[in-house]
């Protein structure tokens, strides 16, 4: 496959990184994971900063890591570019002199370097910063020269670790659409790996995702379809999604508590396998006081509804809504399955019912906003 495919094992400190990631020519991979789970490790193996003691990475037909054969092309030859958090750009040459720089580091004569230079500034929007150093540039204009130096080398990989964090709310969307333009211009044939904690960025610019987690990759996928229905507690939080443990039973989830969530099944959900149920903090609504004996909440009517008892745990505001995050009760170990579930209210619910960090509520989630998927352990 013309494009990137890497396969590396690596061991330090206690951790141990196992993972394999292919990518097309064209192609955006988004890598989520928490923290500590190995993301950058990848792509050090990738761009050669790291050898792994195991595996093989090959881009565009070339191999440039084979443990075996004794093979690591090193890093400047490897037809990589690579844009991280901070631009890193040369305080002492001008905006021309760091994008010339890339050219003229893989061979290129002077006015080669300046005419690709030229272009990528152009392209970028750069070309009346041209003369300035580095430290007259904004933190969004800093960015875009380093992605003009890392382009200019006419890299067949880009890797892009996590290059909107440092950015402030007004440039990272700018930054993020210029990406978008650059990695879906017509005929590209530049593939890369983002590692991203944003699911807006993935959304935005990532054709898949892959998810680690403790050094393995955990769940991979088209990236709408994950996160509409991830597997993961952790790709779940990034969607801003609920996710429950168990097993698919018939009518739902069977929790690990033993209580029936009521749901949804998906096609590919198997009965009596490891299954979670997923839903949105939009769906979960509070309510004041608690379920009677009979598991009813007394305001409750209508369709079916999953219903427990919970403990407020936390009150956030989150956007223009109050996010509610719940707890489980001493006093209702079947009910555990709420522990850590979002539910989103107005501000005007949250005053009126009173809702602060302790207080006992009931909760109810309507059966027909619950999809049950199978667990995913392991992948890849």
């Amino acid at each position: 496959m013309a494009g990137l495919t890497a396969e590396v094992r690596v061991r330090r400190d206690g951790f141990t990184l196992s993972a394999q990631v292919e990518a097309e020519q064209g192609e955006v991979i988004a890598v989520f994971g928490p923290n500590g789970a190995g993301k950058s490790t990848l792509l050090d193996c990738v761009a050669g900063l790291r050898r792994p003691q195991y595996g093989t990475v090959r881009l565009g037909g070339r191999t440039l890591t084979d443990c075996h054969a004794g093979v690591h092309v090193p890093p400047h030859a490897r037809g990589v570019g690579l844009l991280g958090q901070q631009p890193l750009l040369f305080p002492h040459l001008s905006v021309l002199g760091n994008v010339e720089f890339g050219p003229r580091a893989c061979g290129a004569g002077k006015r080669a370097a300046r005419r690709v230079a030229d272009e990528w500034l152009e392209r970028l929007d750069l070309a009346t910063l041209a003369d300035r150093k580095p430290a007259r540039l904004s933190g969004g204009q800093a960015q875009r020269v380093a992605l003009a130096r890392a382009l200019a080398r006419s890299p067949e990989l880009l890797l892009l670790d996590e290059p909107l964090a440092a950015l402030d709310a007004e440039t990272a969307p700018a930054m993020r659409s210029l990406l978008r333009e650059v990695l879906r211009h017509d005929g590209s044939r530049t593939c890369a790996l983002l590692v991203t904690h944003d699911p807006l960025d993935a959304l935005a610019l990532a054709d898949r995702i892959i998810v680690l987690e403790r050094g393995a990759v955990v769940e991979r996928g088209r990236t709408g379809e994950a996160l509409a229905a991830p597997r993961t507690g952790f790709t779940a939080r990034i969607a801003g999604l609920n996710l429950v443990t168990g097993h698919a039973v018939d009518g739902g989830l069977r929790t690990l508590p033993g209580t029936m969530l009521a749901g949804m099944h998906a096609p590919d959900a198997v009965r009596a396998q490891p299954a979670v149920a997923v839903f949105a903090p939009s769906a979960v609504v509070v309510y004041r006081g608690a379920c009677r004996a009979d598991g009813r909440v007394p305001e409750v009517v209508g369709s079916q509804r999953n219903l427990a008892n919970a403990l407020v745990g936390a009150v956030e505001p989150h956007g223009s809504v109050v996010r509610v995050r719940l707890a489980a009760h001493p006093d209702h170990p079947e009910h555990a399955w709420v522990a850590g579930i979002a539910a989103d209210l107005t501000p005007t619910a949250v005053a009126e019912l009173g809702l602060e960090p302790g207080r006992a509520v009931g909760v109810a989630v309507k059966a027909t906003a619950v999809e049950v998927h199978p667990a995913v352990t392991a992948a890849g």
